[in-house]
């Protein structure tokens, strides 16, 4: 097993920086930010009975679940 030193760090780092890893994270995209055009709408929707304070809470919910 090889002694991890700065000079290895540093070797291995631009081993990556020249193979093209590092611009192939860049172009990939990060799944978890893409939604599709039905989640967007029900986030909007969402957002739209937020704000006008159409949301039923929490404590509610427990409480209808208890009847």
């Amino acid at each position: 097993m090889e002694t991890v030193t700065s000079d290895v760090i540093h070797r291995d780092l631009e081993f990556v920086k020249g193979s093209g890893l590092m611009e192939m994270g860049e172009r990939m995209a990060d799944t978890d930010r893409i939604i599709t055009k039905d989640d967007n709408k029900a986030l909007q929707e969402h957002n739209m009975e937020k704000s006008e304070g159409r949301l039923t809470s929490h404590e509610d919910l427990k409480k209808e679940r208890e009847f």
